[in-house]
């Protein structure tokens, strides 16, 4: 039996798989904003999940960015508990098994790039526009050779401020700006807005990883209201003055439980290692 899980900065999501190739009713809960309770409700959910049978292996993606050798996370704004804990430890003691992981963003592009709307693509770039935003590139379905893991989030595009791309187009960002929930923003030039400011980050991150394929997810862009895809493509035709034609820039297709399958394809890379 192998546990696959998604652990971003709101949400917790894991499943089992009995097959290595499905996976069954997937279990969401809020993610503890405590470290050490964090742990605790893991171990609980994949008891509960695997009634007590031997998990041989657990892989899924989690909040990053992670020390260099992938055993500690970094500096999580969205968790600062989280930050600088022993997490390969923490959840491989929580489970009694070896653990894979990778940034959570990487993992939802992988379900995409295996199954999703990058399907067949060479050369992927995922990016999510969340709670943060985060993204990842793809080589012939796998994540590409990194040290720290990808944040094209964290791209300054506000030099006088030192502001991120985060800073400006991200859920939490949106919230602080208005006030409300993004769900609870029905100005459409505000959404008009974001999808401009977006349009600029992702050409940026076009000119430097030379996708053939933009897969654009998260709860800002597939929600409701969102940033509308067509939009972005729109002002990304704009600003283009280097390429003759722009790569393919679709939405994400797996929803809530992208990541979940993308945990499965990461764990069948692994075991093929193995």
């Amino acid at each position: 039996m192998y546990l696959l899980f998604d652990i971003g900065g709101t949400k917790m999501r894991l499943a089992v798989s009995k097959d290595g190739e499905t996976f069954g009713e997937p279990k969401v809960v809020p993610t503890p904003k405590d470290f050490k309770e964090g742990m605790k409700v893991f171990k609980e959910l994949a008891n509960e999940l695997s009634g007590g049978e031997k998990i041989e292996i657990a892989s899924g993606g989690m909040k990053g960015p992670f020390s260099k050798d992938k055993t500690m996370l970094a500096n999580l704004q969205n968790l600062p508990d989280w930050s600088h804990k022993p997490i390969k430890q923490g959840l491989e003691e929580a489970i009694d098994a070896p653990v894979f992981f990778e940034n959570d963003t990487a993992v939802v592009g992988f379900g995409e790039m295996f199954s999703g709307a990058g399907k067949d693509a060479e050369i992927g770039v995922y990016i999510t526009v969340s709670t943060g935003v985060g993204g990842v590139r793809f080589i012939n379905n796998k994540i590409d050779k990194n040290r720290f893991g990808f944040e094209p989030g964290h791209q300054i595009i506000d030099i006088e401020n030192n502001k991120s791309l985060e800073d400006f187009v991200s859920g939490a960002a949106l919230e602080e700006r208005m006030g409300k929930k993004p769900y609870e923003v029905t100005d459409s030039k505000v959404w008009d807005g974001l999808a401009r400011t977006l349009a600029y980050g992702l050409y940026n991150t076009i000119l430097h990883w030379s996708p053939d394929v933009v897969v654009l997810g998260g709860p800002m862009i597939v929600g409701d209201p969102a940033i509308s895809v067509e939009t972005v493509k729109k002002y990304l035709n704009d600003i283009n003055s280097v390429f003759l034609e722009l790569p393919e820039i679709k939405k994400a297709e797996l929803g809530d439980f992208g990541g979940l399958h993308g945990a499965l394809a990461f764990l069948n890379q692994k075991k093929e290692l193995k």
